[in-house]
């Protein structure tokens, strides 16, 4: 039985197509079904029931798969542990980032790049559902986030520094003389606040749902770079993390009045999964960088 021979089979199996699985396998549909062949003939059994128009797995291709995709995640865990032997000379890293935690990455993201210009970095802005989503697939190696409650039981999350949720207003707002702001004051404002399902978003619509708060924003955006050019233009405010702000210039945060405001800025991993090296070496470039320390001393 070879390794090549499961992963092929893995993929028919997700598939139930052979043209399809050979398609994105890159190679020819006769290779494919010469090798479900062998291997079914090696195990003494047949895996797929075929005909002219349907595949669909035997009993013995339902029991074979989950073995096959940890004989498969196994090998790729031990590639990768080989490949952090090569003092991030190459590899890959995949990286998960809510867009209110995206700010304060830019720092770390460079610096990385020129420390190990061999390991390519991959980002993905999502809202956090879809990371930890991808994370649970293993589609991304970590996510850089606000804890969310509650936290996955799959998800193990270490805080790096914390944070609070703010108004975010003009410089030139009347508000911008303040320092902090009660739900009240936010109640007069118009606002225009990031779309449902972001982090901000979910942590606000809480905070309002405990204090019986109903608020009718006159813009609703999931993009958070065009949302804080409106505030930057305008006297409407917003509702976000403090250091979604982090080197943007021309607003303010004004810290709102309510108990326990307090947002955690967690790395998010998978429990007790594989940690590579290049991760664990960004994480503590992350930890140590100008805006994390920024964000800890202001807490203090």
């Amino acid at each position: 039985m070879e390794l090549r021979q499961l992963r092929y089979f893995v993929k028919v199996a997700e598939t139930l197509n052979f043209s399809e699985a050979s398609r994105i396998l890159f190679i020819t549909q006769s290779t494919l079904s010469q090798q479900i062949k062998q291997l079914e003939q090696e195990l003494g059994v047949k895996l797929f029931m075929r005909d002219s128009h349907n595949v669909g797995l035997t009993e013995a291709g339902e029991e074979l798969l989950p073995y096959a995709r940890k004989t498969i995640l196994d090998s790729q865990l031990c590639f990768q542990r080989m490949t952090d032997l090569k003092d991030l000379v190459a590899g890959t890293l995949n990286i998960g980032v809510t867009y209110s935690f995206s700010p304060i990455l830019t720092e770390t993201l460079l610096d990385f790049m020129k420390l190990y210009p061999g390991v390519k970095l991959n980002i993905f802005y999502k809202p956090m559902s879809e990371l930890m989503e991808m994370l649970k697939q293993r589609s991304i190696d970590f996510v850089l986030a606000f804890k969310p409650q509650p936290c996955p039981d799959y998800v193990e999350s270490h805080s790096i520094f914390q944070n609070y949720i703010a108004a975010i207003v003009n410089s030139n707002h009347p508000l911008a003389v303040k320092s902090k702001i009660n739900l009240d004051e936010l109640r007069h404002c118009d606002l225009a606040l990031p779309s449902k399902g972001l982090q901000a978003r979910n942590y606000f619509d809480s905070i309002c749902e405990s204090s019986g708060l109903v608020l009718k924003p006159k813009i609703e955006l999931n993009e958070v770079n065009i949302l804080l050019k409106l505030i930057d233009c305008s006297d409407i405010v917003t509702v976000l993390a403090e250091a979604t702000i982090h080197n943007v210039s021309g607003v303010k945060a004004l810290w709102i009045d309510i108990p326990n405001n307090e947002m955690n800025g967690c790395v998010h991993t998978l429990r007790d999964g594989y940690h590579k090296r290049s991760m664990r070496e960004f994480v503590r470039m992350l930890s140590e960088s100008a805006a994390v320390r920024e964000r800890v001393n202001a807490w203090l």
